[in-house]
């Protein structure tokens, strides 16, 4: 285990950059902060972070390394990641003045498992996580790193990405910040609408002008 502190080190912090870096997790998380109950706010980092566990099985199995080298695979996966994204940015974008009230118990609050749902599907579906940790597991990650101890790494990636989100919840969950936004809490809506947009206009632009081949994974950065 000695010789692989090294090896966890870096990858601990070049998760931590990613991981703190903006994007469509936190845009999602800000917004379920804001304008719904601390407890889905927590059930959607609970989510993102599951989602994490995602990327790391199909890392370890291989299958990343098929979606690399597939243009076709890789550009399915973003045109669904940016549809998924236009729909979320939609019924932001559709938020009315009044109708999203910062409150500490909203009126309309999401079941449980909608929140959780919210951000596994949020992570899961975003193509530069998969860049993320195809390189991660291919470049960072050793081969010769066992199984289990890989594994382990997947783990924590996931457990330090909900703990983070949950971090950003509670934050912005905190009554003092919540009635900071009381008075322009559907701008703050319509903020986060334009924001998943123009990150969903960014993935299909990609896809349609082939800018971002699979065979050369940028740095991931969750944008």
């Amino acid at each position: 285990m000695q010789n692989y502190w090294a090896e966890f080190l870096t990858v601990a912090l070049v998760h931590l950059l990613a991981v703190a870096s903006p994007g469509p997790d936190f845009a999602v998380i800000l917004r379920q902060a804001l304008c719904q109950s601390r407890r889905n706010a927590l059930l959607t980092a609970a989510g993102v972070g599951a989602g994490i566990l995602v990327h790391v099985t199909y890392s370890l199995l291989g299958i990343g390394l098929l979606i690399q080298q597939s243009l076709l695979l890789f550009n399915i996966l973003k045109v669904v990641g940016a549809l998924y994204l236009s729909w979320i940015a939609i019924q932001c974008l559709r938020a009315r003045a009044g109708g999203v009230q910062v409150a500490a118990e909203p009126a309309l609050a999401q079941r449980g498992l909608a929140a959780f749902r919210l951000g596994f599907l949020t992570n899961t579906l975003n193509p530069k996580a998969t860049l993320f940790f195809v390189s991660l597991f291919s470049v960072v990650i050793s081969p010769g790193t066992p199984v289990a101890l890989q594994t382990a790494y997947g783990v924590y990636m996931a457990l330090a990405t909900g703990l983070w989100f949950a971090l950003v919840a509670t934050f912005f969950t905190l009554p003092r910040v919540r009635r900071g936004f009381n008075r322009f809490g559907h701008w703050l809506d319509r903020l986060m609408g334009g924001v998943l947009l123009l990150l969903a206009g960014q993935l299909l632009f990609s896809t349609v002008s082939g800018s971002e081949p699979p065979s050369a994974p940028s740095q991931y950065t969750d944008r």
